[in-house]
């Protein structure tokens, strides 16, 4: 599987990591029972998969109305991405 992974345009072009770089690699980690380096490598990957989660849930279940726990999970997973960028980019 991590011959087929897609490279990174931004580090590819510009020399600078994005804010998802890593994602692949957790995917990967996660699908290998790694949980603990998946967030190492990536913070955001489990209220992403949340957040992908609960959008889903609200194609399935009609009846109900997840917005506000989307909006939630959708803000949580950009600002932990954001926060985890910044220390990756001040401290490496």
């Amino acid at each position: 599987m991590e011959e087929y992974m897609l490279p990174c345009l931004s580090k590819k072009l510009f020399g600078i990591d994005c804010l998802g770089c890593g994602i692949q690699r957790a995917i990967v980690l996660l699908l290998e029972g790694e949980f603990t380096a998946a967030f190492y490598m990536y913070p955001a990957i489990y209220t992403m998969l949340l957040f992908f989660s609960f959008i889903g849930i609200s194609f399935i279940d009609k009846s109900r109305n997840y917005h506000k726990i989307i909006m939630l999970f959708g803000t949580v997973t950009a600002v932990i991405m954001v926060v985890s960028y910044l220390y990756k980019v001040i401290v490496y």
